[in-house]
């Protein structure tokens, strides 16, 4: 029997990650676990509506897929959406093997977030 509380098992597979962070958290994790990648902004709107959705989806799979959160605003953080030239936000990068599977822009409901994500062989 576990004594972490929900949140904190949570935290083990949707947590925030930085410009610093990003190669070893994101790119080496999803050689082994698949992960999403979600660049946000805190004045994006359609961000506010696409980041509980993707939390549920990926917190529905117990660490099968993780989640990283970009908040692009804070630091060097937008080098990272330069990286991969992004455009707009939200946009949603998956990972799998260490190289990008797939993406979205945009806020989507959770029905088209789990198409995408079985559609990239995120999830079965």
């Amino acid at each position: 029997m576990s004594h972490f509380s929900h949140a904190s098992q949570q935290a083990d597979f949707i947590f925030d990650v930085d410009l610093d962070g990003f190669d070893v958290q994101v790119i080496e994790a999803s050689k082994s676990t698949p992960v999403l990648v979600d660049f946000w902004a805190d004045w994006c709107p359609p961000c506010r509506a696409l980041t509980p959705v993707l939390e549920r989806v990926v917190a529905a799979r117990q660490g099968a897929l993780k989640l990283a959160k970009v908040e692009v605003d804070e630091g060097d953080n937008m080098k990272l959406a330069g990286r991969y030239g992004l455009k707009g936000f939200p946009t949603v990068l998956l990972f799998i093997g260490g190289e990008i599977k797939g993406r979205f822009s945009g806020a989507r409901a959770e029905h088209w977030v789990k198409d995408f994500l079985r559609e990239h062989g995120a999830v079965r």
